[in-house]
């Protein structure tokens, strides 16, 4: 089987590309930029393009049985207006040219995983959220049902969408744990603002592992949680991971007041949070490797 890819240059793109090419599928990765790109993994090629733009590459994807759309402007930004704007219109607007490229597989069986977050639900405080939970109202969550919804305008063309909904990816080489890793060695960790948010987290190869458990099961569609079964909280988090790297974790929380004047309304992605549990994974019978943080955690240091 063949898999077309948007943002599989980044973080989380890599590592699912390099999984899926060592299943055996042939998987080609839509990058604006493929001649700075010295070497891709084996059984991964590049294609030049860009995903916002209607182009010659829209019939490359249309040749793949899966398509799976990672791309989008980075949200780990100050959200001014035309912050907000970019974030928005590069998912929307590369969303909606896939479809248009898929239109053409009406007769094909296909498969389009699109990106979400569990942003999508807002924030809720201790509420256990699943894929059956209400959206929220803020930008990102307004975000999320928008990307969702132009994803859902596959299934007109007999496309089965899945929405995976990501939580906080940790793993190698990027990621939340580039950021952390450093500060907490320096013994510098601590909570950020009461501490008692939800850190809804994933690790790489379990997400890796979703994904192809999903291209397996036809029979799934629709939103999934791509989230451990064991959310922490920003405190037990700190905690873990502040005991894994065998450093001390003795500084008071950084003050909410002081992220919002930092960060502005993206501060609120920090000291809020969801406490997102994967239903529909769990129902579907998905074994996770890494179901707890810490464990997480160990093996991921451990290869570093």
């Amino acid at each position: 089987m063949k898999v077309f890819m948007t943002g599989g240059t980044g973080f989380v793109g890599r590592k699912l590309a390099e999984k899926l090419a060592q299943e055996g599928l042939e998987v080609t990765v839509l990058t604006r930029s493929a001649s700075r790109i010295r070497s891709a993994p084996r059984g991964v090629s590049l294609l030049e393009g860009d995903p916002i733009s209607q182009g010659p590459w829209q019939e490359k994807a249309a040749s793949h049985e899966i398509v799976i759309n990672l791309a989008g402007a980075s949200i780990f930004t100050r959200w001014t207006d035309s912050a907000k704007r970019e974030i928005r219109e590069s998912r929307l607007l590369t969303t909606r040219n896939l479809i248009e490229a898929l239109s053409v597989r009406r007769e094909k069986e296909t498969l389009f995983m699109s990106a979400s977050a569990v942003g999508y639900y807002g924030f809720h405080g201790d509420e256990d959220l699943v894929e059956e939970s209400a959206p929220g109202n803020d930008f990102l969550a307004t975000l999320a049902r928008d990307w969702e919804a132009a994803a859902l305008e596959a299934r007109t063309a007999g496309v089965r969408v899945v929405l995976c909904r990501f939580g906080v990816v940790l793993g190698e080489g990027g990621g939340a744990l580039t950021k952390m890793i450093p500060l907490f060695r320096w013994g510098l960790g601590s909570p950020l603002g009461s501490g008692r948010q939800w850190f809804s987290w994933i690790h790489e190869s379990d997400l890796a592992e979703i994904c192809i458990f999903l291209i397996e099961h036809a029979d799934i569609s629709g939103p999934i949680n791509f989230t451990a079964p064991n959310p922490v909280t920003n405190r037990e988090m700190t905690r873990t991971l502040a005991e894994v790297l065998k450093r001390p974790c003795f500084l008071p929380p950084v003050p909410g007041f002081m992220i919002r004047l930092m960060m502005g309304e993206f501060g609120s992605v920090f000291l809020k949070g969801q406490k997102a549990l994967p239903g529909r994974l769990l129902r579907e019978g998905f074994e996770f490797r890494f179901p707890h943080l810490r464990e997480a955690l160990e093996d991921i240091l451990a290869r570093q």
